[in-house]
């Protein structure tokens, strides 16, 4: 069984992070497929998730 040829390079991916990172984004994480294809996902900041009218209902009657 011959081997097949190898679809992407580590210079390949250092290359797609060095890129994403003199963009200014952090890296989070790379993934690669089976056919080479490379995605950099990036770090997200995270925030407080966003007041319900509820939540808002509770704050001014000072429950919490």
């Amino acid at each position: 069984m011959a081997r097949r040829p190898v679809p992407f390079k580590q210079a390949d991916v250092a290359r797609a992070v060095k890129g994403v990172a003199s963009a200014g984004e952090k890296v989070s994480r790379v993934e690669i497929d089976p056919a080479g294809k490379i995605t950099i996902i990036t770090a997200e900041a995270t925030s407080a998730p966003a007041a319900t009218s509820f939540d808002k209902w509770m704050n001014n009657r000072g429950s919490r």
